[in-house]
């Protein structure tokens, strides 16, 4: 197993505690998560027990339910975070089977708003949320390698490498990877 992959599965192991304790801090079912979320509860079950990592989707909607961005969340399951972030400890999350990889450069700190992520989409690749984690999430993608579209309130972008898309996000996004090739992208986050 290479070092990347055990260090993907710590998260995914802690990432799976948290959640199980973010919904019992509610005192809710599995089910009444279920139908809070939109999510299935066998698939939150899984989800929980770490024997499935959650697809950006999912952790998107769990993210909107506990009223919290993804970073803030993974941000969770991790130590206490350093000023300075080497990059062999910045936290890496995977969904796999969308061909997404997220490298959490700058995570979230106590006392800060802002927060970098290092986005990587494969050729292909064509991930839709349904609604951000927090509505009015300041987001500014900046496009370093390949093409992506993003759709936010119904407009779609084209962007190519050096392109900065600046946007509030209040409803459903997707960001599809068109090109023959993968997009890497910077995308800094600002809660509102």
């Amino acid at each position: 197993m290479r070092e990347d992959d055990s260090r993907t599965d710590a998260v995914d192991a802690r990432l799976a505690a948290r959640l199980a304790e973010l919904r019992a801090e509610r005192g809710w079912s599995l089910g009444e998560l279920s139908e809070r979320c939109g999510v299935s509860r066998s698939t939150l079950s899984r989800a929980e027990r770490a024997e499935t990592s959650p697809t950006a989707a999912v952790l998107n909607r769990l993210c909107a339910v506990y009223g919290r961005t993804m970073s803030r969340l993974l941000s969770e399951v991790e130590a206490e975070p350093a000023l300075l972030v080497r990059a062999a400890e910045q936290p890496v999350w995977e969904d796999r089977p969308a061909g997404f990889v997220r490298r959490s450069v700058s995570p979230p700190h106590a006392g800060l708003r802002g927060e970098l992520v290092e986005g990587r989409l494969a050729a292909g690749a064509d991930i839709a949320y349904d609604r951000p984690p927090v509505p009015g999430l300041e987001q500014h993608v900046w496009l370093l390698e390949g093409a992506l579209e993003i759709t936010a309130q119904d407009v779609q972008h084209r962007l190519a490498a050096g392109d900065c898309l600046r946007m509030r996000v209040w409803g459903p996004t997707r960001f599809r990877c068109a090109g023959t090739e993968g997009a890497r992208y910077a995308l800094a986050v600002v809660l509102p």
